[in-house]
């Protein structure tokens, strides 16, 4: 009898067990799903209903593979941007909760790679592997983690690395009005990074899709590609996308940054974001503010640009250096969207159209530009060498302006003048020709010794390409030194000025003329 009890009571288990495990199988199969309702669509935009548990940015999945950001949360609706095409969607379709934020791809493979804001690539270059993906929206490093910016970001620009000196971890603001040569400065401080060991992100917003193509292909042609990562939203793509570019774009070079790199960004330009939020708001039905403009406007853009800077060494040391671009309108720096970007940026390159028509490029604007940053992120040879150009150069500008009025000039006056023409010679630069450190220290050592005052000027171009190749003669130990953090000692500058003397030997004019030029004036 207790044996048929054993036997029963294992039927039983066996039965239980079966059961069990049934369970857990079609507990596994099925998937809880949240699904809602679309009631509108328009440009860019779609009101969905019937998603109780959404939560706010959280990605929504449309028919068609169509994805979409919930940005109004509301009781009864929620409004989504829609990050493609809306023409495909129609009131009445099924959208599905998703249960994660819009994220990107990150990761070595995407170097040298052409990719839109969502990680698809868009230059033929087949699939990206080996990637992960960040959130594009991620908190900006504490005050704790970050440390101060002491180590330059060379542009290879003389008027900006000599005057307006950009530090690693720094955001410099470059604004000017329409085809004054702002994507320029910015293409050529990426090109100027070959070799020095900075990764850079080009992120194109909103900009027509044979511009975009020009530059990538300059950057193909220069060998920048490879350490570069260019990431694009053309002016016909929807606003979403073009909202969401600079985000997607900042989550790329915060993974380098994490890793101990140094990473360039650029925003080019940050006008069109802002306008995209601006429709984006205004379909959502947002209050307009001010040039309507909803209120949130600058906390789009400083939550962004928060997230450049230059990590401790107990967080990698790594450090990300934004380069934003904005466009003016007739040279109105004091506009809504131009005022907002200064205030969070450590400085701004402005350039000028005025100088830009008289074919001063770049056409930056010493007395306009500013870099808060300073002398703290600029090698000691640059201080040394380059201290009182800026404050010549202002003066310059002023006694210009007032020597047209045909005023008889005193001689210490015209001095003044000819040597601000030497530095407006020196400062001028063509497009996609970088200089290097030691060359721009060199040239600038023999504007501020006097070297150049007696050169004529158009034969300024020439000199100074003599000077630069002659670079090649000064000793090693001087040109480690002048690179390096080290003082920028009296030996190093005699050292300096003597190749410099003789490579602009043959420009002088002879003793007399030189006389007699001086009695002339």
């Amino acid at each position: 009898m207790s044996l048929e009890l054993e036997d029963l009571h294992a039927v039983f288990d066996r039965a239980f067990n079966a059961i069990d495990h049934s369970a857990s199988t079609l507990k596994a199969q099925l998937t809880l799903r949240e699904v809602g309702l679309i009631k509108n669509v328009t440009t860019g935009i779609a009101t969905v209903s019937g998603l109780p548990g959404v939560g706010y940015e959280e990605l929504l999945q449309f028919a068609g593979g169509l994805l979409g950001i919930a940005f109004n949360v509301d009781e009864d609706e929620v409004g989504v941007i829609l990050l493609g095409n809306y023409e495909v969607l129609h009131a009445g379709d099924e959208v599905e909760r998703t249960g994660r934020v819009m994220d990107v791809p990150v990761g070595n493979d995407l170097l040298g790679r052409v990719i839109d804001p969502l990680g698809n690539p868009i230059d033929g270059g087949g699939p990206l592997i080996g990637t992960q993906r960040l959130p594009v929206e991620r908190p900006a490093a504490a005050i704790m983690d970050r440390a101060s910016v002491d180590v330059p970001l060379q542009t290879g620009l003389k008027a900006i690395d000599a005057l307006i000196p950009i530090g690693r971890g720094q955001r410099e603001l470059i604004l000017g009005d329409r085809q004054t040569g702002k994507t320029a400065i910015a293409i050529d401080t990426i090109l100027n990074q070959r070799g020095q060991n900075v990764l850079c992100v080009y992120c194109a917003i909103g900009q027509r899709g044979s511009a975009v193509a020009k530059v990538v292909a300059n950057l193909r042609e220069k060998g920048a590609m490879e350490y570069s990562v260019v990431i694009v939203a053309e002016g016909n793509d929807a606003p979403g996308l073009v909202y969401i570019t600079p985000y997607a774009a900042t989550s790329i070079a915060e993974y380098f940054m994490e890793q101990g790199r140094d990473v360039l960004i650029i925003y080019d330009d940050l006008t069109q974001h802002a306008r995209a939020y601006r429709e984006l708001s205004l379909l959502l039905r947002r209050p307009p503010g001010r040039e309507a403009f909803p209120g949130d406007i600058f906390y789009i853009h400083s939550r962004m640009l928060e997230r450049a800077t230059h990590l401790s060494a107990e967080r990698g040391g790594g450090s990300l250096t934004a380069l934003p671009i904005i466009e003016t309108e007739a040279q109105d720096i004091s506009a809504y969207i131009p005022t907002n970007l200064i205030s969070i940026t450590d400085g701004q390159i402005y350039l000028s159209p005025t100088l830009f028509e008289l074919g001063v490029l770049p056409a930056v604007d010493v007395g306009k530009s500013v870099s808060r940053v300073g002398g703290a992120a600029q090698r000691a040879a640059y201080r040394a060498v380059a201290g009182n150009i800026k404050l010549a150069y202002a003066q310059f500008t002023e006694l210009e302006a007032f020597a047209k009025f045909g005023t008889r000039l005193d001689a210490s006056t015209r001095r003044s003048i000819d040597h601000g023409q030497r530095i407006r010679a020196c400062l001028k630069q063509a497009e996609s020709q970088p200089v290097s450190l030691l060359e721009q220290i060199t040239v600038l050592l023999a504007l501020t010794a006097g070297l150049l005052d007696r050169i004529p000027l158009e034969k300024m171009p020439e000199a100074e390409m003599t000077v630069r190749k002659a670079t090649t003669e000064i000793p090693p130990d001087v040109a480690t030194r002048v690179g390096s953090a080290d003082k920028f000692s009296n030996v190093d500058r005699k050292a300096i000025l003597d190749v410099a003397t003789r490579a602009l030997a043959p420009f002088q004019p002879p003793h007399d003329e030189a006389i007699e030029t001086k009695v002339e004036k």
